[in-house]
Protein backbone atom coordinates (compact mmCIF):
# COMPACT_ATOMS: atom_id res chain seq x y z
CA UNK A 1 0.00 0.00 0.00
CA UNK A 2 1.11 3.32 -0.66
CA UNK A 3 1.66 6.55 1.41
CA UNK A 4 -1.20 8.22 -0.65
CA UNK A 5 -3.12 5.48 0.47
CA UNK A 6 -2.28 4.95 3.84
CA UNK A 7 -2.90 8.52 4.49
CA UNK A 8 -6.46 8.74 2.38
CA UNK A 9 -7.25 5.65 4.76
CA UNK A 10 -6.47 7.71 8.37
CA UNK A 11 -8.77 10.48 7.10
CA UNK A 12 -11.50 8.24 6.05
CA UNK A 13 -11.16 6.96 9.63
CA UNK A 14 -10.87 10.50 10.66
CA UNK A 15 -14.27 11.03 8.97
CA UNK A 16 -15.56 7.54 9.80
CA UNK A 17 -17.02 7.08 5.94
CA UNK A 18 -17.94 10.70 5.43
CA UNK A 19 -21.88 9.05 5.75
CA UNK A 20 -23.38 12.50 6.98
CA UNK A 21 -22.30 14.44 4.12
CA UNK A 22 -23.63 11.51 2.27
CA UNK A 23 -27.19 12.94 3.02
CA UNK A 24 -26.61 16.61 3.24
CA UNK A 25 -27.93 18.41 0.08
CA UNK A 26 -25.72 19.78 -1.93
CA UNK A 27 -24.39 23.57 -1.31
CA UNK A 28 -25.45 26.60 -3.80
CA UNK A 29 -23.39 25.88 -6.61
CA UNK A 30 -22.04 22.42 -6.24
CA UNK A 31 -22.76 19.30 -8.14
CA UNK A 32 -23.03 15.85 -8.64
CA UNK A 33 -19.51 14.16 -9.39
CA UNK A 34 -20.52 10.43 -9.04
CA UNK A 35 -23.87 8.62 -8.46
CA UNK A 36 -22.96 4.98 -6.43
CA UNK A 37 -26.23 2.90 -6.03
CA UNK A 38 -28.38 5.10 -4.46
CA UNK A 39 -25.84 7.73 -3.08
CA UNK A 40 -24.29 10.73 -4.67
CA UNK A 41 -20.63 12.21 -3.93
CA UNK A 42 -20.62 15.70 -4.93
CA UNK A 43 -17.95 18.11 -5.38
CA UNK A 44 -17.65 20.32 -2.18
CA UNK A 45 -17.24 16.64 -0.67
CA UNK A 46 -14.20 16.06 -2.70
CA UNK A 47 -12.93 19.18 -1.74
CA UNK A 48 -13.50 18.78 1.80
CA UNK A 49 -11.94 15.95 1.42
CA UNK A 50 -8.66 17.09 -0.41
CA UNK A 51 -8.07 19.28 2.46
CA UNK A 52 -8.24 17.30 4.92
CA UNK A 53 -5.95 15.18 3.49
CA UNK A 54 -3.59 17.94 2.53
CA UNK A 55 -3.49 19.19 6.46
CA UNK A 56 -2.71 15.54 7.22
CA UNK A 57 0.37 15.67 4.91
CA UNK A 58 1.14 17.96 5.85
CA UNK A 59 1.28 17.20 9.82
CA UNK A 60 2.76 13.93 8.69
CA UNK A 61 5.20 16.04 6.50
CA UNK A 62 3.91 13.44 3.78
CA UNK A 63 4.89 13.71 0.06
CA UNK A 64 1.24 14.27 -2.02
CA UNK A 65 1.24 13.18 -6.19
CA UNK A 66 0.34 15.98 -8.48
CA UNK A 67 -3.28 17.42 -7.78
CA UNK A 68 -5.29 15.40 -10.62
CA UNK A 69 -3.69 12.15 -8.96
CA UNK A 70 -4.40 13.58 -5.55
CA UNK A 71 -8.08 13.77 -6.58
CA UNK A 72 -8.88 10.60 -8.07
CA UNK A 73 -7.63 8.50 -5.46
CA UNK A 74 -9.82 11.12 -2.72
CA UNK A 75 -12.90 10.28 -5.30
CA UNK A 76 -12.24 6.88 -5.29
CA UNK A 77 -11.89 6.53 -1.34
CA UNK A 78 -15.67 8.40 -1.12
CA UNK A 79 -17.36 6.22 -4.13
CA UNK A 80 -15.56 3.45 -1.59
CA UNK A 81 -17.39 4.33 1.28
CA UNK A 82 -20.90 4.58 -0.31
CA UNK A 83 -20.23 1.30 -1.91
CA UNK A 84 -19.58 0.14 1.75
CA UNK A 85 -22.57 1.85 3.43
CA UNK A 86 -25.03 0.86 0.81
CA UNK A 87 -24.07 -2.95 1.31
CA UNK A 88 -23.92 -2.59 5.16
CA UNK A 89 -27.81 -1.43 5.06
CA UNK A 90 -29.01 -4.37 2.70
CA UNK A 91 -26.79 -6.53 5.10
CA UNK A 92 -29.83 -7.31 7.28
CA UNK A 93 -27.45 -6.53 10.66
CA UNK A 94 -29.00 -4.54 13.47
CA UNK A 95 -27.49 -1.84 15.79
CA UNK A 96 -29.28 -1.97 19.32
CA UNK A 97 -30.69 1.61 20.59
CA UNK A 98 -28.33 1.89 23.74
CA UNK A 99 -25.20 1.29 21.50
CA UNK A 100 -26.31 3.86 19.07
CA UNK A 101 -27.70 6.34 22.21
CA UNK A 102 -23.67 6.05 23.63
CA UNK A 103 -22.08 6.71 20.03
CA UNK A 104 -24.58 10.11 19.60
CA UNK A 105 -23.94 11.06 23.42
CA UNK A 106 -20.53 10.71 22.60
CA UNK A 107 -20.94 13.25 19.82
CA UNK A 108 -22.54 15.88 21.83
CA UNK A 109 -20.00 15.79 24.46
CA UNK A 110 -17.07 16.28 22.13
CA UNK A 111 -19.06 19.10 21.18
CA UNK A 112 -19.68 20.15 24.93
CA UNK A 113 -23.38 20.09 24.06
CA UNK A 114 -26.11 18.90 26.31
CA UNK A 115 -28.32 16.10 24.15
CA UNK A 116 -31.09 19.20 24.04
CA UNK A 117 -28.45 21.04 22.82
CA UNK A 118 -27.15 19.26 20.01
CA UNK A 119 -30.39 18.27 18.66
CA UNK A 120 -30.77 22.32 18.23
CA UNK A 121 -27.73 22.61 16.93
CA UNK A 122 -28.92 20.24 14.03
CA UNK A 123 -32.00 22.11 13.59
CA UNK A 124 -30.46 25.22 13.19
CA UNK A 125 -27.75 23.58 10.61
CA UNK A 126 -31.01 22.21 8.77
CA UNK A 127 -29.63 18.74 9.57
CA UNK A 128 -32.60 16.33 11.10
CA UNK A 129 -32.22 13.80 14.11
CA UNK A 130 -33.47 11.37 12.79
CA UNK A 131 -31.12 11.62 9.86
CA UNK A 132 -28.10 12.31 12.22
CA UNK A 133 -29.05 9.21 13.82
CA UNK A 134 -29.20 6.80 11.26
CA UNK A 135 -26.16 8.87 9.69
CA UNK A 136 -24.15 7.06 12.80
CA UNK A 137 -25.89 3.80 12.90
CA UNK A 138 -24.35 3.56 9.46
CA UNK A 139 -20.92 4.09 10.66
CA UNK A 140 -21.20 1.57 13.29
CA UNK A 141 -23.35 -0.90 10.56
CA UNK A 142 -20.49 -0.63 8.37
CA UNK A 143 -17.64 -2.03 10.54
CA UNK A 144 -19.86 -4.86 11.94
CA UNK A 145 -20.40 -6.29 8.22
CA UNK A 146 -16.84 -5.48 7.22
CA UNK A 147 -15.50 -7.67 10.47
CA UNK A 148 -18.59 -10.30 9.62
CA UNK A 149 -18.07 -10.38 6.14
CA UNK A 150 -13.81 -9.86 5.62
CA UNK A 151 -13.66 -12.89 8.11
CA UNK A 152 -15.88 -15.00 6.76
CA UNK A 153 -13.87 -14.66 3.41
CA UNK A 154 -10.60 -15.72 5.17
CA UNK A 155 -9.43 -19.26 5.10
CA UNK A 156 -7.07 -20.66 7.12
CA UNK A 157 -6.00 -24.24 6.40
CA UNK A 158 -5.10 -27.31 8.96
CA UNK A 159 -1.53 -27.21 7.71
CA UNK A 160 -1.09 -23.46 8.15
CA UNK A 161 -2.10 -23.99 12.06
CA UNK A 162 -0.05 -27.21 12.13
CA UNK A 163 3.35 -24.88 10.67
CA UNK A 164 2.26 -22.15 13.27
CA UNK A 165 2.02 -24.12 16.23
CA UNK A 166 5.56 -26.10 15.36
CA UNK A 167 7.26 -23.12 14.93
CA UNK A 168 5.94 -21.95 18.19
CA UNK A 169 6.72 -24.82 20.27
CA UNK A 170 10.43 -25.21 18.69
CA UNK A 171 10.69 -21.49 19.23
CA UNK A 172 9.77 -22.16 23.06
CA UNK A 173 11.33 -25.56 22.95
CA UNK A 174 8.30 -27.60 23.63
CA UNK A 175 7.37 -29.46 20.28
CA UNK A 176 6.87 -32.73 19.53
CA UNK A 177 9.35 -35.83 20.32
CA UNK A 178 9.84 -39.20 19.01
CA UNK A 179 12.39 -41.88 19.65
CA UNK A 180 13.73 -43.61 16.46
CA UNK A 181 15.47 -47.03 16.26
CA UNK A 182 17.67 -47.99 13.41
CA UNK A 183 19.85 -50.35 11.72
CA UNK A 184 22.88 -48.36 10.07
CA UNK A 185 25.03 -49.56 7.27
CA UNK A 186 27.83 -47.07 6.90
CA UNK A 187 29.05 -46.51 3.31
CA UNK A 188 32.61 -44.72 3.41
CA UNK A 189 33.45 -41.39 1.88
CA UNK A 190 33.78 -41.51 -1.77
CA UNK A 191 33.05 -45.29 -1.73
CA UNK A 192 32.91 -46.84 -5.58
CA UNK A 193 29.72 -47.57 -6.75
CA UNK A 194 30.03 -51.23 -6.12
CA UNK A 195 30.40 -50.81 -2.66
CA UNK A 196 27.68 -48.95 -2.64
CA UNK A 197 25.83 -51.16 -3.64
CA UNK A 198 26.98 -54.02 -1.55
CA UNK A 199 26.13 -51.57 1.29
CA UNK A 200 22.71 -50.54 -0.07
CA UNK A 201 22.17 -54.09 -0.24
CA UNK A 202 22.73 -55.03 3.11
CA UNK A 203 20.56 -52.67 4.53
CA UNK A 204 17.80 -53.74 2.29
CA UNK A 205 18.05 -57.66 3.51
CA UNK A 206 17.58 -56.31 7.30
CA UNK A 207 14.93 -54.66 6.27
CA UNK A 208 13.61 -58.02 4.80
CA UNK A 209 14.31 -59.41 7.95
CA UNK A 210 12.39 -57.25 10.09
CA UNK A 211 9.51 -56.97 8.09
CA UNK A 212 9.17 -60.87 8.12
CA UNK A 213 8.94 -60.83 11.56
CA UNK A 214 12.28 -60.57 13.65
CA UNK A 215 12.63 -58.51 16.21
CA UNK A 216 14.21 -55.15 15.51
CA UNK A 217 16.39 -54.97 18.23
CA UNK A 218 18.15 -58.22 17.58
CA UNK A 219 18.60 -57.31 14.13
CA UNK A 220 20.34 -53.76 14.97
CA UNK A 221 22.43 -55.58 17.57
CA UNK A 222 23.69 -58.03 14.91
CA UNK A 223 24.33 -55.54 11.95
CA UNK A 224 23.87 -52.06 12.93
CA UNK A 225 27.00 -50.02 12.96
CA UNK A 226 26.23 -47.06 15.15
CA UNK A 227 26.77 -46.06 18.85
CA UNK A 228 23.17 -47.15 20.22
CA UNK A 229 23.25 -51.07 18.37
CA UNK A 230 23.40 -52.23 22.24
CA UNK A 231 20.20 -50.46 22.76
CA UNK A 232 18.75 -52.00 19.60
CA UNK A 233 19.69 -48.93 18.06
CA UNK A 234 17.56 -46.69 20.12
CA UNK A 235 18.58 -43.39 20.04
CA UNK A 236 16.22 -42.51 22.89
CA UNK A 237 13.15 -39.66 22.91
CA UNK A 238 14.29 -36.71 21.36
CA UNK A 239 12.54 -33.32 20.57
CA UNK A 240 12.49 -33.61 16.70
CA UNK A 241 13.90 -29.77 16.35
CA UNK A 242 17.29 -32.23 17.54
CA UNK A 243 16.49 -34.92 14.61
CA UNK A 244 17.67 -34.96 11.39
CA UNK A 245 15.52 -33.46 9.46
CA UNK A 246 15.68 -37.06 7.32
CA UNK A 247 14.46 -39.04 10.83
CA UNK A 248 12.05 -36.46 10.96
CA UNK A 249 10.41 -36.71 7.42
CA UNK A 250 10.86 -40.77 7.38
CA UNK A 251 9.04 -40.93 10.78
CA UNK A 252 6.06 -38.61 9.96
CA UNK A 253 3.76 -40.81 8.51
CA UNK A 254 4.74 -43.90 10.81
CA UNK A 255 2.82 -45.35 13.85
CA UNK A 256 4.68 -46.27 17.01
CA UNK A 257 6.06 -50.12 16.15
CA UNK A 258 6.02 -49.44 12.07
CA UNK A 259 9.23 -49.27 10.19
CA UNK A 260 9.77 -46.82 6.94
CA UNK A 261 9.48 -48.97 3.37
CA UNK A 262 13.03 -48.15 2.36
CA UNK A 263 15.90 -47.25 3.52
CA UNK A 264 16.86 -44.04 3.92
CA UNK A 265 20.27 -42.42 2.62
CA UNK A 266 22.20 -40.13 4.35
CA UNK A 267 26.17 -39.46 3.94
CA UNK A 268 26.70 -41.89 6.46
CA UNK A 269 25.04 -44.42 4.90
CA UNK A 270 21.82 -46.68 4.68
CA UNK A 271 19.66 -46.22 7.46
CA UNK A 272 16.91 -48.88 8.31
CA UNK A 273 14.37 -47.33 10.58
CA UNK A 274 11.66 -47.72 12.88
CA UNK A 275 9.30 -45.24 15.16
CA UNK A 276 9.42 -46.43 18.41
CA UNK A 277 7.37 -43.78 20.07
CA UNK A 278 5.84 -40.37 19.70
CA UNK A 279 5.27 -37.80 22.17
CA UNK A 280 2.64 -35.26 20.55
CA UNK A 281 2.67 -32.10 23.17
CA UNK A 282 -0.40 -30.76 22.94
CA UNK A 283 -0.85 -28.30 26.09
CA UNK A 284 1.43 -25.26 25.82
CA UNK A 285 1.80 -22.92 28.41
CA UNK A 286 0.77 -19.13 27.58
CA UNK A 287 0.27 -15.59 29.67
CA UNK A 288 -3.20 -14.93 29.64
CA UNK A 289 -4.30 -11.03 30.05
CA UNK A 290 -7.65 -9.99 31.53
CA UNK A 291 -8.24 -5.98 30.09
CA UNK A 292 -10.70 -4.05 29.81
CA UNK A 293 -11.34 -0.98 27.36
CA UNK A 294 -13.15 1.84 26.56
CA UNK A 295 -13.89 2.80 22.39
CA UNK A 296 -14.67 5.82 20.74
CA UNK A 297 -15.23 5.59 17.12
CA UNK A 298 -14.57 8.53 14.84
CA UNK A 299 -16.97 10.28 12.86
CA UNK A 300 -17.03 13.62 11.09
CA UNK A 301 -17.92 15.52 14.77
CA UNK A 302 -15.60 13.53 16.25
CA UNK A 303 -12.23 13.48 15.12
CA UNK A 304 -9.21 10.61 16.15
CA UNK A 305 -7.72 13.81 17.39
CA UNK A 306 -10.50 14.77 19.35
CA UNK A 307 -11.18 10.94 20.56
CA UNK A 308 -7.52 11.23 21.68
CA UNK A 309 -8.21 14.11 23.98
CA UNK A 310 -11.55 12.44 25.50
CA UNK A 311 -9.73 9.26 26.20
CA UNK A 312 -6.67 11.30 27.91
CA UNK A 313 -8.98 13.13 30.22
CA UNK A 314 -10.83 9.57 31.35
CA UNK A 315 -7.87 8.30 32.39
CA UNK A 316 -6.85 11.67 34.41
CA UNK A 317 -10.09 11.30 35.86
CA UNK A 318 -9.41 8.04 36.92
CA UNK A 319 -6.14 7.84 38.05
CA UNK A 320 -7.47 10.92 40.34
CA UNK A 321 -9.99 8.84 41.68
CA UNK A 322 -12.84 11.10 39.81
CA UNK A 323 -14.41 8.52 38.23
CA UNK A 324 -14.01 4.51 37.58
CA UNK A 325 -13.04 2.62 34.51
CA UNK A 326 -16.22 0.41 34.59
CA UNK A 327 -18.31 4.09 34.78
CA UNK A 328 -16.47 5.61 32.42
CA UNK A 329 -17.02 2.74 29.98
CA UNK A 330 -20.51 2.31 30.76
CA UNK A 331 -21.31 5.61 29.90
CA UNK A 332 -18.95 6.20 26.72
CA UNK A 333 -17.38 3.18 25.38
CA UNK A 334 -19.25 2.57 21.86
CA UNK A 335 -18.43 -1.42 21.79
CA UNK A 336 -20.84 -4.64 23.22
CA UNK A 337 -18.54 -4.77 26.19
CA UNK A 338 -19.96 -1.58 27.38
CA UNK A 339 -22.54 -3.25 29.84
CA UNK A 340 -19.73 -4.86 31.34
CA UNK A 341 -17.58 -2.21 32.26
CA UNK A 342 -15.59 -2.77 29.22
CA UNK A 343 -14.55 -5.79 30.23
CA UNK A 344 -13.15 -7.86 27.63
CA UNK A 345 -12.55 -11.24 29.83
CA UNK A 346 -9.35 -13.61 29.63
CA UNK A 347 -7.39 -13.58 26.57
CA UNK A 348 -4.49 -15.48 25.60
CA UNK A 349 -2.71 -13.79 22.85
CA UNK A 350 -3.78 -13.73 19.11
CA UNK A 351 -6.87 -12.68 20.70
CA UNK A 352 -6.92 -8.86 19.85
CA UNK A 353 -5.56 -6.76 16.84
CA UNK A 354 -1.74 -7.10 16.79
CA UNK A 355 -1.93 -2.80 18.04
CA UNK A 356 -4.07 -3.59 20.54
CA UNK A 357 -2.28 -6.61 21.94
CA UNK A 358 0.87 -5.25 22.10
CA UNK A 359 0.30 -1.99 24.04
CA UNK A 360 -1.78 -4.64 26.35
CA UNK A 361 1.13 -6.48 26.51
CA UNK A 362 3.47 -3.98 27.80
CA UNK A 363 1.00 -2.63 30.50
CA UNK A 364 1.58 -3.61 34.12
CA UNK A 365 -1.26 -4.79 35.86
CA UNK A 366 -3.79 -2.19 37.08
CA UNK A 367 -1.68 0.02 34.43
CA UNK A 368 -4.01 2.30 31.85
CA UNK A 369 -2.67 3.22 28.59
CA UNK A 370 -2.35 6.07 26.52
CA UNK A 371 -5.08 6.01 23.50
CA UNK A 372 -4.34 3.42 21.02
CA UNK A 373 -5.64 3.40 17.90
CA UNK A 374 -6.77 0.32 15.94
CA UNK A 375 -9.18 -0.38 12.85
CA UNK A 376 -12.37 -0.65 15.42
CA UNK A 377 -11.17 3.50 16.48
CA UNK A 378 -9.50 4.56 19.63
CA UNK A 379 -9.10 2.52 23.18
CA UNK A 380 -7.95 3.12 26.73
CA UNK A 381 -6.71 0.12 27.85
CA UNK A 382 -6.76 -1.17 31.46
CA UNK A 383 -5.01 -4.68 32.41
CA UNK A 384 -7.12 -5.92 35.51
CA UNK A 385 -5.20 -9.03 36.10
CA UNK A 386 -2.61 -11.65 34.25
CA UNK A 387 -2.33 -14.96 34.81
CA UNK A 388 -0.14 -18.04 33.42
CA UNK A 389 -2.52 -21.23 31.61
CA UNK A 390 -2.24 -24.26 29.70
CA UNK A 391 -4.00 -24.71 26.71
CA UNK A 392 -4.92 -27.59 25.37
CA UNK A 393 -4.58 -28.44 21.83
CA UNK A 394 -7.95 -27.27 20.83
CA UNK A 395 -7.60 -23.53 22.03
CA UNK A 396 -4.24 -24.04 20.78
CA UNK A 397 -5.28 -24.45 17.73
CA UNK A 398 -7.69 -21.94 17.65
CA UNK A 399 -5.72 -19.02 19.16
CA UNK A 400 -3.37 -19.79 16.08
CA UNK A 401 -6.17 -19.47 13.14
CA UNK A 402 -6.92 -16.39 15.10
CA UNK A 403 -3.52 -15.15 14.75
CA UNK A 404 -3.20 -16.52 11.21
CA UNK A 405 -7.01 -15.02 10.32
CA UNK A 406 -5.47 -10.91 11.81
CA UNK A 407 -2.66 -11.53 9.55
CA UNK A 408 -4.93 -12.34 6.17
CA UNK A 409 -7.41 -9.44 7.14
CA UNK A 410 -6.19 -6.87 5.04
CA UNK A 411 -5.97 -8.20 2.20
CA UNK A 412 -9.36 -9.89 2.54
CA UNK A 413 -10.38 -6.70 3.00
CA UNK A 414 -9.51 -5.02 -0.35
CA UNK A 415 -10.42 -8.22 -2.03
CA UNK A 416 -14.03 -8.34 -0.55
CA UNK A 417 -14.08 -4.37 -1.15
CA UNK A 418 -13.02 -4.84 -5.08
CA UNK A 419 -15.84 -6.95 -4.93
CA UNK A 420 -18.59 -4.90 -4.07
CA UNK A 421 -17.28 -2.21 -5.92
CA UNK A 422 -17.22 -4.48 -9.54
CA UNK A 423 -21.05 -5.12 -8.29
CA UNK A 424 -22.36 -1.61 -7.40
CA UNK A 425 -23.73 1.22 -9.69
CA UNK A 426 -21.76 3.62 -10.33
CA UNK A 427 -21.85 6.42 -12.58
CA UNK A 428 -18.89 9.54 -13.09
CA UNK A 429 -20.94 13.10 -13.89
CA UNK A 430 -19.10 15.27 -15.58
CA UNK A 431 -18.82 19.15 -13.86
CA UNK A 432 -21.86 21.48 -15.37
CA UNK A 433 -20.53 23.24 -18.04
Amino acid sequence: MTDLKLLCRRVVAAGALGLAAAHIPAQTGDYIVAVVNQELVTASEVQQRLARVRDEAARNRSPLPPASALRKQVLDSLIDERVLVTNARESGARIDDPELDRAVANVATQNQLTPQQLRERLRQEGIPFTKFRDNIRDQILVERVREREVVSRIKVSDAEIDEMIEKRRAAAGTGAQINVAQILVTVPEGAAEGVVAERRGRAEAALRRVRAGEDFATVAREISEDSNRAQGGEIGLRPIDRLPDLFVRAAQGLKPGEIAPEPIRSGAGFHVLKLVDRKEVAAFTVDQSRARHILLRPSPELTPEAAARRLVQFKRDILAGARTFEQLARENSEDGSAAQGGDLGWAAPGSFVPEFEEVMAALPVRGISDPVTTRFGLHLIQVVDRRQTTLDNRQLREQARNILREQKFEAAYAEWLRDLRGRAYIEYRDPPQ
